[in-house]
């Protein structure tokens, strides 16, 4: 369990910011809170004690999302759930449906927040991958001699390695952008110790856009998780596939190539073996989201002949 002497729920991000500012050695901002009840258990950090805790899940600016220019923004505090619940975002970010069922369980998804995930900063965050896949980026803010001063970082930039980011103490995160992919098909593979509430140890995001009769791959995205320091975008994986006719060979090779990412310190077979099943299932999911159909069984059995 935790404790702590003082407890703040600021209603505006100004009020949230000087509480920032203040916070004193060994205090803690929370969001969702789902990370830190279980990180504070017994047999994990133990009994844990904070000073000061700053809840930010009221703050009036951080409620919500905008779809705009090709963009969405996503407010600090919008949660799993609302990928499952909310049409215009199922629609424009087609993988986030997908990450967010298997995210823990319903409960759960209605508190945790996309930008708590992805500041925890795990090798395996489910939300790194797909927004990878979505060119995302990371608005930060703070107080600068009493005024509201932002930055935006690339995601790819803000996560440094596990549990680390770029996030600075007098900061927070106010809001995650990223591309809007209507008509794209999407996807999500991941595998951990259980089904229900697990933790990631290998994860796969996919975005696929085919051309009109499904037959050539027009756009391709790709990212990992859990398969070194920080989730990785498989680029040269993109372009092998981009403008290329849709077949089980062509996949099937792309697949081998990103299991020679893994740079994990634990299980490296076992992860490599995953990471290609995975590209593979992520590819033809997305396909299939697309409206495009799948590559034939016979043409899969030639490919791995």
């Amino acid at each position: 369990m935790f404790t702590y002497d003082s407890y703040h729920m600021p209603l505006t991000l100004r009020d949230a910011l000087e509480a920032v500012a203040k916070l004193p050695s060994g205090g803690r901002v929370i969001a969702g809170g789902t990370d830190i009840v279980p990180w504070a258990r017994e047999g994990r950090a133990g009994d844990v004690h904070f000073p000061v805790l700053v809840d930010v899940s009221r703050v009036d600016e951080f409620q919500g999302y905008d779809l705009q220019g090709g963009r969405v923004r996503l407010n600090a505090n919008v949660v799993y759930q609302d990928f499952l619940d909310d049409a215009v975002l199922r629609a424009n970010l087609p993988c986030m449906p997908h990450c967010a069922i298997w995210f823990a369980d319903d409960q759960i998804r209605q508190q945790a927040t996309l930008a708590g995930n992805l500041v925890n900063a795990s090798p395996a965050a489910d939300g790194t991958p797909p927004m990878l896949t979505l060119n995302a980026e990371v608005e930060l803010v703070r107080l600068d001699s009493g005024e509201i001063a932002r930055r935006t970082v690339p995601l790819t930039d803000f996560v440094l390695g596990p549990g680390k980011t770029v996030l600075a103490e007098d900061e927070l995160i106010s809001a995650v952008i990223c591309d809007a992919l209507p008509g794209y098909g999407g996807s999500f593979q991941k595998v951990g110790q259980r089904r229900s509430l697990v933790i990631s140890r290998v994860c796969a995001a996919a975005l696929v856009k085919t051309s009109a009769d499904g037959r050539v791959f027009e756009d391709v995205r790709l990212a990992l998780g859990g398969v070194g320091p920080v989730p990785a975008r498989l680029t040269d994986i993109e372009d092998m596939l981009r403008g290329q006719p849709v077949s089980a060979g062509l996949i099937a090779e792309a697949s081998v190539k990103p299991a020679e990412r893994v740079a994990s310190r634990s299980r490296v077979e076992y992860r490599r073996h995953v990471v290609q099943g995975f590209v593979q299932a992520a590819i033809e999911d997305a396909l299939a989201a697309a409206g495009a159909p799948r590559p034939g069984q016979k043409d899969r059995e030639k490919a791995h002949a």
